[in-house]
């Protein structure tokens, strides 16, 4: 399975598991949490790649796989041609500066007890061979880069607002000069007046560094601004797949159209139809058989609930994984 886009690809990811084994008895089966459970795609360079989902479908999870930081059950992570799941410790250590993280809490992401300057340059340390003040005038030009001052280098992270730490955690990962960044809900936790601007300087910053982005959210809205490529996760698997417009515009698996129904619409006068969702999210320790969405999905049927339906190509650059895509 293959998006076809005419840039080449910076990443591929190919049927990628991540179980977590958890408690059983002596005389019970192993049973694990599949957080991650078969997911495929690539992400063209410099493009922004967002994965979108209500909370507990496993997007999290997959952009720490992808990166590394936990260590999948399956399946293959190519960084251009470079399979990253065969590198030792000592490999991946290397090519860390190339993927870098920015989480989605900037209270906790950051070390209380050290100063801006320290946490920002802590990765030239690792990575470089660079003397103090060498170290001190680059962390002052990324800071300056993403909105901040000299003066902040010398302060703590308690000193600052949501926003303002936010823009550190960004500094810390583009100080290495990474090529690819994941962004795992970074206005989440912001207020909005605050989150727009955050978003606005990721998005420039994209374009002015030659970035490529996997973005990870819970709200089209912010697909809407942020993404070229789009994929809808649920329950571990991916249900739809393709540029922007194919998911907005060409909408075909109804959970992603339970989505679009939850963006508020800012005009009091729009009335549109609800779709709402039956029951409660399973467990992904025991998901449903047949198609992981039927439990909730108002268009199922017998075959549903009895077989998966393949992620299927349903035009150029638009894959749905639905027995009946498309749904009116």
């Amino acid at each position: 399975m293959e998006i076809e886009v005419k840039s080449e690809m910076l990443m591929k990811v190919e049927n990628l598991k991540k179980y977590f084994p958890i408690s059983k008895s002596y005389f019970s089966h192993s049973v694990h949490v599949k957080a991650v459970d078969d997911v495929t795609f690539m992400i063209p360079t410099k493009s922004i790649f967002a994965v979108v989902g209500e909370s507990g479908s496993g997007k999290t999870t997959l952009a720490r796989t992808v990166l590394r930081l936990i260590e999948p059950t399956s399946g293959k992570i190519f960084y251009e041609d470079e399979d990253l799941t065969k590198f030792n410790s000592k490999q991946l250590r290397s090519f860390r500066k190339k993927m870098q993280i920015i989480s989605q809490d900037p209270y906790n992401s950051l070390h209380p007890r050290k100063l801006v300057k320290d946490i920002v340059g802590e990765g030239l340390k690792i990575h470089f061979h660079m003397s103090s003040n060498a170290i001190l005038d680059k962390v002052k030009e990324t800071l300056e880069r993403v909105g901040l001052r000299e003066e902040h280098m010398f302060r703590y992270p308690h000193e600052f607002s949501g926003g303002q730490r936010q823009r550190i955690a960004t500094a810390r990962a583009l100080v290495l000069k990474p090529e690819f960044l994941v962004l795992d809900e970074p206005t989440s936790a912001l207020d909005v007046s605050v989150q727009a601007i955050i978003l606005k300087m990721l998005k420039e910053l994209k374009k002015s560094l030659e970035l490529t982005y996997l973005f990870i959210t819970h709200d089209l809205a912010v697909v809407d601004y942020m993404a070229d490529y789009v994929a809808v996760m649920y329950l571990g698997q991916i249900m739809e797949m393709g540029t922007k417009e194919d998911i907005f515009n060409k909408t075909a698996h109804p959970y992603t159209l339970l989505l679009m129904n939850s963006i508020p619409d800012p005009d009091p006068h729009v009335r549109r139809g609800k779709m709402i969702p039956q029951g409660e999210i399973p467990s992904s320790v025991n998901p449903p058989s047949g198609c992981r969405f039927h439990t909730r999905c108002p268009y199922a049927k017998e075959i549903c609930k009895r077989e998966e339906p393949k992620l299927v190509k349903i035009s150029g650059t638009h894959f749905v994984k639905c027995h009946f895509p498309n749904p009116t």
